[in-house]
Order: structure tokens, then sequence, then C-alpha cells
């Protein structure tokens, strides 16, 4: 397992300490329903890889999983015949991947560190991704150049992340968004919410930082939870909100 880098940002920290503590819970909570499905859906809602097509096909390509909690996304894609790298901040995370990798009979690496810095080479990768990880926890204006810099010339980043629709539609501190704006759009960048710190843009902010990487925007999908979807994050008055409006949004992004 790679070594973290000696510091880390304030928010990164913060982020760190709180996932840290919340790690086992999560796993109790989340787990299942994620090694359920081997990893491989996308949202809240579990929306199959199969049907979005995503990433695509993974197999002998190098990917990176870019926040990857107790890596079951990374075990599903090792098992498509992908040559996985898993990273995440969170030692406590890590330790539920290193465990979740043994149980599958699997075995790659696992990094220790802060997305907005990673200890690799440039151009590593074919793929780098995550669902709701770094690129929800970490400042994008970091975290994306990191991503760019770490793909091959034509290589896929994907990434999903909360609407920023649903980011203005969801007060602070509660269980559910409504139907009122309670922020602004155009300062939109990082969230405090109390449980950690997580980022956000604008749309036209997104684009702007992409096409300053070299990315080239090849799809922004919105998912919309079937009609019967549960999920182990959400309730019902959220399904109700996310079947009219996005909750989520994914991107998938070329490196020119």
């Amino acid at each position: 397992m790679s070594e973290q880098a000696d510091s880390v940002s304030e928010y990164a920290a913060r982020n760190q300490a709180d996932w840290n503590t919340r790690a086992d819970q999560y796993q109790a909570e989340h787990g299942d329903s994620l090694a359920e499905h081997g990893g491989l859906t996308w949202s809240g809602w579990s929306v199959p890889e199969a049907e979005l097509q995503v990433l695509g096909e993974v197999a002998a390509l190098d990917v990176l999983e870019f926040g990857c909690g107790a890596a079951q996304w990374s075990i599903g894609l090792a098992r498509k015949g992908a040559r996985m790298v898993a990273l995440d901040l969170s030692e406590r995370q890590l330790e539920h991947a290193r465990r979740a990798m043994t149980a599958a009979g699997l075995d790659f690496p696992l990094v220790h560190a802060s997305a907005e810095s990673v200890p690799l080479p440039d151009e590593s990768f074919d793929v780098v991704f995550c669902d709701h990880g770094a690129l929800s926890f970490a400042d994008p204006y970091r975290t994306v150049p990191e991503a760019a810099r770490l793909l091959r010339p034509g290589g896929l980043l994907a990434f999903s992340h909360m609407s920023p629709l649903s980011e203005l539609c969801w007060p602070d501190g509660a269980e559910d968004p409504d139907e009122s704006l309670h922020r602004d759009y155009f300062s939109l960048h990082r969230l405090d919410p109390d449980d950690g710190v997580t980022y956000n843009l604008p749309y036209g902010g997104w684009i702007r930082l992409f096409r300053a990487n070299g990315l080239e925007v090849l799809d922004l999908i919105e998912p919309r939870p079937a009609a019967d979807a549960t999920s182990s994050y959400w309730g019902a008055r959220t399904h109700a909100w996310a079947r009219r409006w996005p909750v989520e949004c994914i991107w998938r992004l070329r490196k020119r």
C-alpha cells in the first residue's frame, strides 16, 4: 500500500478524519448493496454500468479508481480484466478495501493519498473514474488537473457527483431536497455540510475547467431512478424529487 503525501490541505485533512470515523458505519449501511452488484452500478439508485456504458470495455486497460472507499468498483472491474489501482485518503476505508480484495481472491495496488497530489507518474492510466469519489470530496481545481495528468492521450475520465441543481435545492442539514433555491448558483464551489467538505461547480465552470486541462466532454448523463428504485442512501421523498429533476450527474470526458 503506497503512503500518502506528507501533508494535505485543511479540508482534505477534515474529510480524511471524517471518513476514518464513519467508514465502518458507511460500509455497514451501504457495503452489502455495493457488493451485491459487484460494484458495477452508478449513483445512489444503483443504475447498472451495463445499462449506462459509462466506462465500456475495460479488459486489459490500466484503470484508476479516484476515491475508492472499500474498492467494490475496483474489484468488479478487476474481475472484468482491468488492471486496477485504487486510491483513497481514508486509511479505514482502505482497510475495508484490503479485506474485500482478500475475500474476492484478488490483489491490486491500494494507494493511500490525496487525489489532489497523486504519487504516480504522468500518463499512467487509460481510465480514471469514480462514483461519488474524490471529485466530490476534493477541490476540482486541483483534482481535475491531476486526473488529466494521470491519463494517457485519448484516455477516459468519468465521474459521478451531485447535480448542481440538487445542490441548489438541498437545504443545509435536510434529508431531502425541495422545490426552492437555497444557495447562490454563481458562487457554487465549496460546501460545508456537518459531515465533511464537498465541492461542486456551475455547469459552465466544470466545462471551462475541463477544457483548460485538455479534456473533451463526451457526455453528461443525468440518471433518473426507475419508478420502483430504492436506495440505501435516500428515501421516498428524494426518490420522488429525482423522478422530476436530476439529483446526480455523470460526466464522460476524453483527454485530447
